[in-house]
């Protein structure tokens, strides 16, 4: 199978490296705005370049796309009238009804896309998954999610971002509903700048938040999202039910200061970030998505399922700005 990747900045060129030492990719085409940090990509990875998009799209047989985020709505129309089967990082828009028309015009073409969740490929998260469907858990009544980062990210990647809740946390969003096979109904969110960054100030945004989601079926869940945690990258999940809780995400790398009932205090050391923590589920998201391309499964995580991400975390947006609840139907 020929794979055209466009954007090869820091998660793009991560993707080159994966896709080309898959054994199903015969051969790799690469693209970007920079032409120069293409072609540094390309010769590290054995692979061809493409003068832009359009060029790219006419010598590949699936499209992956890694750009920032402003330009995915646009490649991903270019690679659906095209008939190409197509991968997006997320966010398909920062903006919903920009969303809605990048579904409706991928339906129109009737190509196979594929949202960029890694995290429904880590090992522990979908055996958190398996046992809630199992019912081994029984009725769920609450969880708790965590997304922290080691360190603020750079002024520039923070204004294009989308903000804390559209960026950070739509992960531990989609997980929620993806692990639980629940929906959200109701959000309440709080934020705030702690770390004195310059760059949140710039953005409007903010770097440090807690919310809580309401449930389907009753329960809640409690998400906190940082954008500094000087230990390291900390991604959890835990759920707490009626016959059983779990928790998923916990390891010898999770950067935390244990202090034990007799004293002794334990201090592990953190991930550097989200591509170490998640290299075998990036490795196995891009793998899934070769089969998507080549007819053998259903897309694993479709733009529906970004979608709904993506009204949670706008539903996050408008409970910190009004200090109230908001309920999901009224993200339309």
């Amino acid at each position: 199978m020929r794979v055209g990747l466009i954007g090869t900045g820091r998660i793009g060129a991560f993707h080159a490296r994966i896709l080309s030492s898959n054994a199903r990719v015969t051969s790799l085409v690469v693209a970007d705005v920079d032409a120069t940090r293409a072609e540094s990509v390309a010769t590290e990875v054995g692979a061809e370049t493409a003068r832009d998009a359009s060029d790219l799209a006419r010598r590949v047989d699936a499209m992956v796309i890694t750009t920032a985020t402003d330009s995915h709505a646009e490649l991903v129309r270019l690679a659906a009238d095209a008939r190409l089967p197509v991968f997006c990082e997320k966010p398909l828009s920062l903006e919903l009804d920009i969303t809605n028309q990048v579904i409706e015009h991928v339906d129109r073409a009737g190509i196979s896309l594929q949202v960029g969740f890694q995290r429904r490929f880590d090992v522990g998260f979908a055996e958190t998954r398996r046992l809630v469907a199992s019912g081994q858990l029984g009725r769920l009544y609450a969880a708790r999610l965590a997304t922290h980062d080691p360190a603020p990210p750079t002024a520039a990647y923070e204004r294009a971002s989308g903000g804390l809740y559209r960026d950070l946390m739509i992960h531990d969003f989609d997980q929620i509903r993806w692990t639980t096979g629940q929906e959200v109904q109701e959000v309440f969110a709080v934020g705030a700048m702690l770390t004195g960054n310059d760059a949140f100030t710039q953005a409007d945004d903010i770097d440090t938040a807690a919310v809580v989601l309401r449930l389907t079926d009753g329960g809640y869940a409690v998400v906190t999202g940082l954008r500094h945690n000087p230990r390291g990258y900390d991604v959890r999940l835990e759920l707490f039910g009626s016959k059983d809780s779990v928790i998923s995400g916990m390891d010898q790398r999770t950067p935390m200061l244990v202090i034990g009932n007799d004293g002794e205090t334990t201090a592990n050391p953190g991930y550097t970030g989200f591509k170490e923590r998640f290299e075998s589920a990036y490795r196995d998201e891009l793998d899934a998505f070769l089969s998507v391309a080549r007819g053998e499964i259903e897309s694993p995580c479709t733009g529906v399922d970004a979608r709904e991400a993506l009204r949670i975390a706008l539903a996050a947006m408008r409970s910190q700005r009004d200090r109230h609840p908001v309920a999901l139907e009224e993200i339309r």
